[in-house]
């Protein structure tokens, strides 16, 4: 069931927002060679706790940290430890919070110092996919309209679309109906309305979009060890059209 949020609710999700916002400012902040993955966990947990709120994925399903960090070819959910960033990786971090009972969810992928042109690109791919993506988060357009503008997006320039993962509904529980592929036909699932709040979440490989998960049963790879970057906001469906709820300012 697809919950609707009334504007106050969505006005409190937009607080809970601006602070996953502000813990990705820090963290990208403190990216550097020589900083160990464990650090930015660190940074990104005082800042959510200093501001009121709680980190979502602490403890979810029993995750061991408060932020997902994943270097190069880990797509997501990556364990922060001391794994130490170096020169031309790429980071991907997932920062969730709750505040006042509400979600936010975000996720970007930064660059450790000069990197490769071609990281530079799957970056800014992965990211304008999440907005060629929201124009259709619109009311009256349907949740697969989004999912095909993603996925149209990323192939034509030559990347892959994970499959496995994928976006969700989100608000007083972090995981709400619906699952928002990012690949798809147009046409197909619910029709969006005003109320909806929605994580929309692009994971984009540079070769293919089959992956692995490692022992640790959480950290998932690309399996043919190429790069891959995230990138995600919250957003709401509005009479007037989507509104990011993971922004700061």
């Amino acid at each position: 069931m697809i919950i609707i949020k009334s504007k106050k609710e969505i006005e409190l999700m937009g607080e809970a927002g601006k602070i996953v916002a502000g813990a990705h400012r820090v963290v990208k902040e403190a990216i550097a060679p020589g900083v160990t993955t464990a650090e930015l966990d660190r940074v990104a947990d005082e800042y959510i706790r200093d501001h009121g709120a709680q980190p979502s994925f602490k403890g979810y399903y029993g995750f061991p940290a408060s932020i997902c960090v994943s270097v190069n070819d880990q797509v997501i959910h990556g364990i922060p430890g001391s794994l130490t960033l170096k020169e031309g990786d790429i980071v991907s971090v997932d920062i969730g919070a709750i505040y006042n009972g509400y979600h936010g969810d975000a996720a970007r992928t930064h660059p450790v110092g000069d990197v490769s042109p071609e990281a530079i690109n799957l970056m800014e791919v992965t990211k304008q996919s999440f907005y060629e993506g929201i124009k259709y988060a619109r009311s009256g357009y349907r949740l697969s309209d989004i999912s095909h503008a993603i996925q149209s997006y990323v192939e034509k320039r030559g990347y892959s679309i994970v499959r496995e993962y994928v976006g969700h509904g989100i608000g007083q529980s972090m995981h709400e109906d619906p699952q928002i592929p990012n690949y798809g036909p147009p046409g197909k699932g619910p029709r969006l309305r005003p109320g909806m709040t929605l994580a929309i979440e692009p994971m984009v490989n540079e070769g293919t979009h089959e992956i692995v998960t490692l022992d640790d049963n959480w950290t998932v790879i690309t399996k043919d060890g190429r790069l891959s970057a995230h990138y995600e906001n919250t957003i709401a469906i509005t009479e007037e059209g989507p509104i990011i709820l993971t922004l700061e300012g």
